[in-house]
């Protein structure tokens, strides 16, 4: 969808919403909601007093004394108290099993320092005896006083002779202590993989940091998760992402068997969220040969593939066209053939399935817009059609901005990465190439569709804070400079529709979800603060009081 189809959506949204049938208001509904500011992401109509839900979808939307008609014996009204109701936000980019398992292992996030992890790391320990490995995630070296990565000298001092491997945030690095490396038969002269690096101190002596395909060099020591290990974490996942208010998750990099679990768990009603599955590239024969799927009712909706083209900004193993500027020997990484990538996108769009690139730096951009391009010359109907998606798309050049737009490529972005990323990337970047980097506004301005994600676990994962990110373009403390570009940021309303209306067109779904429009699917998400008022420091502040999926509350504040 470019910015000249939102006219005749908003249109379109604000002909079903007026559509009610004959005798339709005389019906009780299932759930009335009311008692604070609605938000309906419909142009037409952008505010509403009361919304009502039945049989899962919305069956009113419009002012109290009308939604009165609606509550019969059976009814259940939720008074808001002030606080404000939108279309249920989808995180549009997270690992969903990754958020489980966060929730269940070792969680470095947050440290202040490696010394603070380290400390995480002795505690977890003490409660864990043995010999078996430990793995944890979430340290990222920014603002520590080390100055450095984690190495294995620190994992050393805590857990000289137990395996440890310790993930960074961005899932793009990791620091493995002497037991694991010996274990993985990792030494000084083991080559890095294509695609990967070894990264080694001044003395020529391995750090433990393992970038990109160099991590699999230690993924034979983690034991494969059982099927009740994955359900564990799945469920784990949708407790904590429905109590941040999220109704959706496009969970990325899915593994294929995930797919047939996920589809069991909703039938044995245990997935409150609806799941856009995009499946790993390497896994995806079996969706190439049978085409997109559902379960009944859609709740779980399995249509795209993962790849990668390059690494992570921060472990400088996104690929530039020009090296670093606080490491001039490194310019990044291709962690995928080109080659290899051509044979996914030719199949992929064949067969129907929608393909989503991870690519961070600008060289790495380029090389997937090239790639897209290519791809569409062999069926250009097919990809206009296709809604092929970028992840991440964080630096760019600003002469590859408008080929979004003219090549229909969605921009699929995560706000929290550029408030996450303020304090290290202009050392990586160079004031430059910061003129493309999270360029948010850029892109709409250019007829782009931008949808906005989190990137779970790399980031906490909460709504708030990405809408934030995208209105303030600073960090949580309220820093910013103009080197940051706060001609960037969004405006209240245009931030809401990355995170409903666009996740909604970028899963194929815009007419069933994304705004609160009768006849849509009764996806709502509740927040004690209101997003398009309040002062900007207040929204990371605020919380979710009420998650709705389908007319059904999975979520409300205690």
């Amino acid at each position: 969808m470019r910015r000249t189809d939102l006219p005749a959506f908003a249109a379109f949204l604000a002909a079903i919403a007026l559509a009610i049938p004959a005798g339709a208001l005389a019906a009780p509904a299932d759930l009335v909601i009311w008692g604070g500011p609605i938000y309906t992401a419909v142009d037409a109509y952008p505010t509403a007093q009361a919304v009502a839900v039945r049989h899962g979808r919305i069956a009113f939307v419009g002012a109290r004394a009308d939604a009165k008609a609606l509550v019969g014996p059976k009814t259940r009204v939720i008074d808001l108290g002030g606080a404000a109701l939108f279309p249920g936000f989808t995180d549009a980019h997270a690992h969903l099993r990754g958020i489980g398992e966060r929730e269940l292992t070792l969680n470095l996030e947050g440290s202040t320092s490696a010394a603070d992890a380290m400390g995480r790391l002795k505690a977890y320990l003490a409660g864990r005896p043995g010999k078996s490995l430990v793995y944890g995630r979430g340290w990222i070296e920014t603002g520590w006083p080390e100055g450095r990565f984690l190495e294995r000298r620190d994992i050393d001092a805590v857990a000289p002779d137990r395996p440890v491997i310790l993930q960074r945030a961005d899932g793009h690095a990791m620091t493995a202590n002497s037991a694991a490396l010996s274990a993985a038969h990792i030494g000084e002269t083991t080559p890095a993989p294509a695609g990967g690096q070894i990264l080694k101190g001044a003395d020529g002596k391995l750090t433990g940091v393992l970038v990109d395909n160099a991590m699999n060099l230690v993924a034979p020591l983690r034991h494969a998760p059982s099927r009740d290990e994955k359900r564990a974490a799945f469920k784990a996942a949708f407790r904590v992402e429905a109590a941040y208010g999220w109704t959706g998750v496009h969970s990325m990099s899915v593994d294929w068997a995930d797919v047939a679990l996920l589809e069991a768990m909703d039938k044995a009603g245990e997935a409150s969220l609806r799941v856009y599955n995009l499946v790993e590239g390497a896994q995806a024969g079996p969706l190439f040969a049978s085409g997109p799927r559902a379960t009944p009712g859609g709740r779980i909706t399995t249509r795209g593939i993962k790849l990668y083209m390059d690494g992570a900004l921060g472990s400088r193993g996104a690929a530039l066209f020009a090296p670093y500027s606080d490491a001039p020997t490194i310019s990044g990484t291709f962690i995928t053939d080109p080659a290899v990538m051509r044979q996914s996108m030719a199949k992929a769009l064949k067969s129907g399935i929608q393909v989503a690139t991870h690519a961070i730096g600008d060289k790495g951009n380029a090389t997937v817009l090239d790639l897209y391009e290519e791809a569409f010359k062999a069926d250009p109907a097919a990809g206009k059609a296709a809604r092929w998606r970028i992840e991440h798309a964080q630096i760019l050049r600003p002469a590859d901005i408008p080929r979004f737009a003219a090549d229909s490529v969605i921009a699929s972005m995560q706000p929290s990465h550029a408030i996450g990323d303020f304090h290290f990337a202009p050392a990586r970047l160079g004031q430059d190439r910061l003129k493309g980097a999270y360029a948010w506004k850029s892109l709409l301005d250019s007829g782009a569709v931008v949808v906005g994600g989190s990137d779970a676990p790399v980031e906490r994962g909460a709504p708030l804070i990405e809408f934030y990110a995208a209105v303030a373009r600073k960090d949580l403390g309220g820093v910013s400079d103009a080197d940051w570009h706060p001609e960037e940021r969004l405006s209240r309303a245009r931030a809401l529709k990355l995170f409903t209306t666009a996740a909604a067109y970028a899963r194929f779904a815009e007419k069933d979800l994304g705004a609160i429009a009768v006849g849509q699917r009764a996806d709502l998400s509740g927040f004690s603060v209101d997003l398009m008022t309040a002062p900007e420091a207040a929204i990371p502040k605020g919380h979710a009081v009420l998650t709705v999926v389908d007319g059904a509350v999975v979520y409300r504040a205690p």
